[in-house]
């Protein structure tokens, strides 16, 4: 495909361009099926492309964190920026490229165990990225309704909502296959990843740039260079997409068995039959299968999702995968779903969504580790880190049945920010403290006010994307 642009670009006519490409790429795939793509390269070293992907770069969370190579991303000035993605885009046009390892990162989990974080250097992250806008509308095209993790416009609430459509009346799925990946981004078999991307991409550059970061390599904690045999490292801005690219045989396994059974109506008499119908609900390398049957019909779901997995070198954990009915309930992204009577009632159940005790415990941990005495110095810094916090996770779980447990989230911030002025000055009275800093029980101070935990307080934004 001949790019036709050959120097710098600013950002904002570089993000056109590539919309304008994207666009074109999702088209092409979507009207298509069958065709596969073998001239995508020099998209990949086009300058729009690494603009656009420079921008990403330094505009996620791990801008400020470098990786081997010792070079954060918004540490870089304007012209250093330039010269690094003149030099780079030379690189990769002529084949000299070559990914260095990733630093890995153990970052703890709620269970006490850790998962290790691959962060790559600041090159590295830029090609992945060019890579990422030159691949993803291709490969959107073939993803599944059933797939909701790192995709454009599709939320974890969108798979929540899913979920809550089909365990409710009239349709009913009552046993829930809740199923765990054994470390799926460290297991991803790359000759059968790189086999998924050649049923769209023949193009042998883009291929081979692929490999050389699945093999770039891990520098551990303790300085201990590691070869990658398998997976995609957890931090890289390539690696969602090539796990929904891996994980893309499952959600056709199972779209194949929806399609079969025929539209709507079809699926209702067969289900009215005793016939099992299955619904797959991902997100990333979290998922569940809703079963409108029995619990022997869930159960063979074991056998049958290993299957499908096995040819990508994936496992799932006898630990954590299980089989549930609704009216047990359980957690998903966040998530408790359960099935029960509504109090004062004595009608038909229904399905609730609500933060579950892990969320719960989570919030209630970033919020004491916010307000432990020494972290601010001002009642003004605290609020500036604590109110963030509230806004992402009640706009989280704003449209479940989170009232209650906003009201018990609200309760236990407020008082710790009290308790945290009482600390801070210690000279004073706590009758004293309220006269002060919290006049009519409001905390505010030098312009900044606590947040509350109040459906009117919420707001949030969306930004659109506009290649399909």
């Amino acid at each position: 495909m001949n790019t036709g642009v050959s120097g710098p670009v600013d950002i904002t006519s570089a993000w056109h361009r590539v919309l304008t490409i994207q666009t074109k790429l999702h088209q092409w795939a979507r009207t298509d099926p069958g065709r596969v793509f073998d001239d995508v390269f020099n998209l990949v070293h086009d300058p729009a492309f690494l603009v656009a992907g420079w921008d990403r770069v330094r505009g996620n969370k791990g801008g400020r964190t470098a990786g081997v190579d010792g070079v954060a991303p918004r540490s870089l000035l304007h012209g250093q920026a330039v010269e690094v993605l003149t030099m780079i885009r030379r690189q990769v046009k002529t084949g000299e490229f070559r990914p260095l390892p990733v630093r890995e990162r153990r970052i703890p989990k709620s269970n006490g165990k850790t998962r290790s974080l691959g962060i790559p250097t600041l090159a590295d992250r830029v090609v992945q990225a060019s890579l990422k806008l030159v691949l993803e509308p291709i490969f959107e095209a073939d993803f599944y309704p059933s797939s909701y993790g790192f995709r454009p416009r599709r939320r974890a609430q969108d798979a929540i909502a899913e979920i809550h459509k089909f365990t409710s009346r009239p349709l009913n799925y009552e046993w829930v296959f809740e199923a765990d990946i054994t470390a799926c981004f460290d297991e991803i078999d790359h000759t059968g990843l790189i086999q998924r991307l050649r049923e769209r991409i023949t193009d042998k550059r883009v291929l081979a740039l692929v490999r050389r970061f699945l093999k770039a390599g891990i520098l551990s904690e303790d300085g201990v260079n590691r070869n990658t045999h398998t997976g995609t490292p957890q931090g890289g801005i390539l690696s969602p997409l090539l796990a929904n690219i891996a994980l893309s045989g499952l959600d056709d396994h199972f779209q194949k068995k929806w399609e079969s059974l025929g539209p709507s109506w079809t699926r209702a008499k067969l289900r009215r039959r005793g016939i099992p119908v299955m619904k797959l609900i991902r997100y990333a390398d979290d998922f569940v299968v809703l079963v409108h049957g029995s619990v022997e019909h869930v159960e063979a779901l074991w056998h049958e999702v290993a299957e499908v997995l096995a040819p990508m070198g994936l496992r799932l954990s006898v630990e954590k995968t299980k089989v549930t009915h609704i009216d047990e309930g359980f957690d998903f992204l966040g998530w408790r779903i359960q099935r029960r009577m509504k109090r004062g009632t004595s009608g038909q159940a229904q399905v609730y969504t609500y933060p579950s005790k892990k969320s719960l415990a989570s919030i209630k941990e970033r919020i004491r580790g916010l307000t432990r005495r020494a972290q601010h110095r001002t009642l003004a810094d605290l609020l500036r880190r604590v109110n963030p916090v509230l806004r992402g996770w009640c706009a989280y779980f704003q449209h479940g049945v989170s009232k209650a447990t906003f009201s018990y989230v609200d309760h236990y911030a407020f008082w710790r920010i009290v308790n945290w002025l009482n600390k801070r000055h210690p000279k004073l009275n706590k009758h004293t403290v309220v006269r002060r800093f919290l006049p009519g029980w409001e905390i505010r101070t030098e312009g900044v006010e606590f947040f509350r935990s109040s459906p009117f307080s919420w707001c949030s934004s969306v930004v659109p994307l506009t290649w399909y």
